[in-house]
């Protein structure tokens, strides 16, 4: 049965044609993934489904038995409504149910034991059990710690969640009702990788079909039985997951361009013979000239140029300088932020040339660590020790260090003021920035359009260690596969966090899992991490990753140095507090005595003195507990 179908869809923008011609059809069991450049239409043509756009041109039809749902823009108007109220709405008819029979319960136990009551009893009971009475409620609760919410969160206000989490709530709604065609755009954004897996499982399981926009291209490859890709204004359709899709459009392309080639040169050989002909000027080779001629027109009218490759962003990563094999030793690194820990004895090693992935929930402090080791946060215990000649490059995924009162061009030269505006806006237009997009705001350009600008930034810098935070977030799948075929090149190392499993996959040679207690490690990618997890044997269970080998004896020498400058310190500002006390006490006595209560001046001066002392003295014992604590983890280091 055919739940949906479009015929020749078109959609334009002004003279632009988004595209054209889009027909397609989607049976009761089909697990689409739509897919294209950012800009293409995708959005669009979900927005042409549900009815919030027009079509141009062509029809859209649903089938009768065609019960669609699709992720709702606003959650929760109540904003006093809990999370676990407004997830359990969607179940409102069962929930009208549940009280109608519990009403009718209430009245037996009252001893109104009617024939006609037991049976309308009985009739409820079966019809509410019927549709899914008994578990609705469980189901709820699956969908929402699947999506990442504990139990805690149920009872939040669905006012105080974010952005991200009332996302995930809409998610929940929209998997829970009784619909039999999803229309799903970007379901992945805002999840963690147990997050998705849970979310993969859920639809591989789903009994009804979807359409899923996405550039997690992992998981398409799970989730997916066919491909829509939206190209050059058309629509592409094959059968098969993503990397199927890919291979097959690989294919007709190459296809296409060995036909196009061949026409080519048939044209040039007969165009060859007419020059010859025309030569001999007599008539008979006039008129094969003539007939040639024909030919060749009607080559031409049936040649079809094949598809120019998509635009997609051109760049490599270098390194001006070599680091030493030792690139970063984190050593016991614990940090929180108020009364609540993140992770407590991370301890691990980055040598030349690694491509280390950290992985771990939302929440685990994985961003945190990138802070730590970038120098922008303090941890609350521990150490971080870069190596030899080890230069830093930073993606932050919040994009931040970006004016928005800048131009993209001032952004750029600002930062490289010796460079020429010929070469930077020759590294703009290999990023797709071209013509007057240089000279767009920064603050009107898109998420897309701020990773590429901050990943230009970063090309420039050629740093030998990278630490990039989900550099993927806002790209496109052509943009992903640009990414990581720049990094592949790269000939320094790299610390990535990431919840793009495909691109794990591809680049990673080591993951690290960050938890509460400390780190774990697997030497391979993503694919062996999960297999290794899974088995779960001590032979290949994840291996506590050993830190670097180290200078030991140089290290121990510059602890004791920072030891002795601290209980030099720690000495002098105990001499400090003893002497404001000693201050604040004559002050204090002064006031005391009355003798300056007739002197309104002097008891202000006084007064004001005290006060000041106190105020050093707060200052002097913030730095006491400092060193205190500085002085006891480096006595506990000089142990090891």
């Amino acid at each position: 049965m055919t739940l949906l179908s479009t015929g020749k869809l078109g959609k334009y923008f002004g003279e632009r044609c988004l595209f054209a011609d889009v027909a397609l059809d989607v049976g009761e069991h089909d697990k689409i993934g739509l897919i294209g450049a950012n800009g293409c239409g995708k959005s669009t043509l979900f927005k042409i489904l549900t009815g919030e756009l027009t079509a141009d041109e062509g029809t859209v039809a649903f089938s009768r038995e065609a019960r669609v749902g699709y992720m709702e823009q606003y959650v929760g108007r109540d904003a006093n409504r809990s999370l676990w109220e407004e997830t359990l709405s969607v179940f409102d008819p069962l929930l009208r149910q549940e009280a109608e029979l519990e009403e009718i319960n209430l009245q037996l136990e009252l001893g109104e034991t009617s024939p006609v009551l037991l049976e309308e009893q009985t009739r409820r009971r079966e019809r509410f059990e019927a549709e899914g009475g008994l578990y609705f409620r469980s189901r709820t609760r699956a969908a929402l710690l699947g999506l990442g919410f504990d139990e805690e969160a149920f009872s939040r206000p669905i006012g105080t969640l974010s952005g991200g989490q009332r996302s995930k709530v809409a998610m929940a709604r929209l998997l829970l009702s009784d619909t039999n065609l999803l229309l799903l755009d970007e379901p992945t954004n805002h999840l963690d990788i147990p997050s998705v897996e849970w979310l993969e499982d859920y639809l591989r399981n789903y009994n009804g079909a979807f359409i899923v926009i996405s550039h997690d291209r992992y998981f398409l490859d799970r989730v997916t039985d066919r491909t829509f890709e939206i190209a050059h204004g058309r629509l592409f359709a094959t059968n098969g997951n993503y990397s199927a899709h890919r291979l097959r459009r690989e294919k007709d392309q190459e296809i296409a361009e060995h036909h196009y080639r061949s026409q080519m040169a048939e044209i040039k050989h007969i165009e060859e013979a007419i020059t010859r002909f025309k030569q001999f000027n007599r008539e008979k080779s006039i008129k094969q000239a003539e007939s040639k001629e024909k030919q060749v027109e009607r080559l031409r009218s049936r040649l079809v140029a094949p598809d120019s490759a998509e635009k997609t962003i051109r760049f490599s990563f270098t390194a001006e300088e070599t680091s030493g094999n030792e690139v970063l030793n984190v050593e016991r690194l614990r940090m929180g932020f108020g009364e609540k820990e993140l992770f407590r004895d991370v301890t691990f090693g980055i040598r030349r040339k690694d491509r280390a992935f950290l992985l771990g929930p939302n929440g685990c402090g994985k961003s945190t660590l990138l802070g730590i080791i970038n120098r922008r946060l303090e941890p609350w215990f521990g150490s971080v020790r870069e190596g030899a000649k080890v230069s830093v490059g930073y993606y932050d995924q919040t994009q931040a260090g970006l004016d928005e009162s800048k131009t993209v061009l001032e952004e750029l030269w600002d930062s490289y003021p010796e460079m020429t505006e010929t070469a930077l806006r020759s590294a703009l237009a290999a990023f797709l920035f071209r013509g007057e997009d240089v000279f767009r705001q920064v603050s009107v350009l898109s998420g897309g359009e701020r990773a590429r600008l901050l990943l230009l930034k970063l090309m420039l810098r050629r740093d030998n260690f990278l630490l990039l935070d989900e550099p993927t977030n806002h790209l496109d799948i052509v943009s992903c596969e640009a990414l990581e075929e720049a990094l592949s090149g790269y000939d320094g190392t790299m610390l990535i966090v990431s919840h793009d499993r495909y691109f794990i996959n591809r680049m990673a040679d080591r993951i690290i899992e960050l938890k509460p207690t400390g780190c774990w490690a697997v030497e391979g990618n993503y694919d062996t991490y999960i297999e290794k997890k899974q088995t779960g044997s001590p032979a290949t269970a994840p291996q506590f990753l050993q830190q670097p080998k180290t200078n030991l004896y140089k290290e121990k020498k510059e602890q004791a140095s920072r030891l002795r400058k601290a209980e030099t310190r720690l000495r002098r500002v105990e001499e400090l507090i003893a002497e404001s006390e000693e201050r604040s006490a004559e002050w204090q006595k002064q006031l005391d005595s009355g003798a300056l209560s007739d002197d309104y001046t002097a008891l202000l001066n006084a007064t004001a003195a005290l006060e000041k002392e106190t105020a050093v003295q707060e200052d002097l014992l913030i730095e006491w507990e400092q060193l205190q604590e500085e002085c006891e983890k480096l006595k506990n280091l000089q142990k090891i």
